[in-house]
């Protein structure tokens, strides 16, 4: 790095520590390119740009933390072994840097751990436990597991050494974007958005840092408002790369530190800008790798104030879950409509609300057909249809057309 490091306050990463690591990640991690999204530039008024870490070596960004932690056990260390808790990303990024490095790993995962990344982990080498609803769950596990035989944990993000890998996206982003503005990072444990905010502190201050998380998985807010990391009781979300309880307690010295602005996204935002990934910048990414992008199209005048760059964590999606999140998406977006209609139980009704449905230029996608819905006539049926709409003034034409035809629209 060219420029002078900044005077960062106790106890967090310093310039030369931040490039130490960075040497440590280069052999291993790509760096990943910055791509230009003028659709979402419309809204801000300014450029916007995504870090396009979704195309990193197994496909996330964790594959930088967990090279700099290997890469930095002593000899008896790698003998004896690694352990680490995930729900996917992480996982895979220790089994990598483990097979580069002749480390045996041992990798516990949910239960209900999405399948390419389970095989995706198996496949770099590691043995894959699969335990438990939740990352929580299996970093019990594994802590226990350590204690047991000896192996080294690597944490998924409360570790400096994760943290210092994390920080290597933000030294890129520097150097890619000299007049970045800000960065948006998803944000779970806080290794990312640590990592990120030490780099732009460290060389060039005036960088605003940005996290993002689930609301239904939201940890964050809470725990900086209490000063320190305050668990949830409940993580539900499609986000699985960010469905994270509680804050590391190393992320989040750095983060109190340097972060004033961590904001939360609903399913619908996170599955909408998942949608608009695939539409319109041809990137496929995961819910959590897709939050960034949710937070900014939610407050797009937010970001007016020169360039954005917002980073893509990750793109490990399994087809099952990207099928029902585009789905999602299109619901949420007035572009799938489920309607219900009650009508009289006579011949050619159901083929005349299709043919004008039709009419209309909606694409039917399916019927379902009842007799006996409670609240019916004797002489009534009622009809659940899903049709693919052109947005929601299209939705509402229809629904219009068929009242206007006489048609009981129950709900929509």
């Amino acid at each position: 790095m060219t420029a002078e490091p900044a005077e960062l306050p106790p106890g967090l990463p310093t310039l030369d520590e931040l490039d130490a690591a960075r040497a440590i990640v280069r052999p291993v991690a790509r760096e990943t390119p910055v791509l230009s999204f003028g659709s979402l530039a419309e809204h801000t008024g300014a450029p916007v740009h995504l870090k396009a870490e979704h195309l990193q070596r197994t496909g996330s960004f964790k594959i930088r933390g967990a090279a700099v932690r290997l890469g930095r056990l002593d000899a008896a260390e790698r003998e004896r072994g690694v352990i680490a808790a995930s729900a996917g990303n992480h996982a895979q990024g220790v089994a990598l840097a483990a097979r580069e490095l002749g480390v045996p790993a041992r990798i516990y995962m949910p239960a209900d751990a999405a399948l390419p990344k389970v095989e995706a982990t198996r496949a770099y080498g590691a043995e894959v436990v699969l335990t438990g609803r939740h990352l929580m769950d299996c970093l019990a596990e594994a802590e226990d597991d350590c204690a047991a035989s000896g192996r080294t944990l690597i944490h998924p993000y409360d570790h400096i050494d994760i943290v210092l890998g994390a920080a290597s996206v933000g030294l890129e982003i520097l150097e890619q974007v000299p007049d970045v503005a800000t960065i948006v990072v998803p944000t779970g444990g806080g290794g990312l958005l640590a990592g990120i905010a030490a780099a732009a502190h460290a060389v060039r201050p005036g960088v605003r840092v940005v996290g993002v998380q689930a609301a239904k998985a939201a940890a964050w807010p809470a725990s900086l408002a209490d000063g320190r990391p305050v668990p949830l009781t409940e993580v539900r979300t499609m986000a699985d790369g960010i469905a994270v309880g509680t804050p590391g307690t190393v992320p989040f010295g750095i983060v109190h530190a340097l972060v004033e602005d961590v904001r939360t996204v609903g399913e619908e935002e996170l599955s909408r800008a998942l949608l608009l990934m695939v539409e319109r910048a041809k990137l496929v990414v995961e819910p959590s790798g897709a939050a960034g992008v949710a937070a900014v199209t939610g407050r797009p005048r937010d970001f007016s104030d020169g360039p954005t760059v917002v980073v893509l964590s990750g793109g490990n999606v399994d087809p099952l879950l990207l099928l029902r999140v585009v789905r999602h998406g299109l619901a949420s977006a007035g572009r799938f409509v489920s309607l219900r209609v009650r009508v009289p139980d006579a011949p050619g009704t159901l083929a005349g609300i299709l043919a004008l449905l039709g009419d209309l230029g909606a694409n039917v996608a399916s019927v379902e057909h009842s007799r006996t819905a409670p609240g019916l006539a004797v002489d009534e049926v009622e009809i659940s249809v899903e049709v693919e709409t052109k947005g929601p003034e299209h939705g509402e034409e229809i629904r219009a057309a068929l009242a206007a035809d006489g048609t009981q629209v129950l709900d929509g």
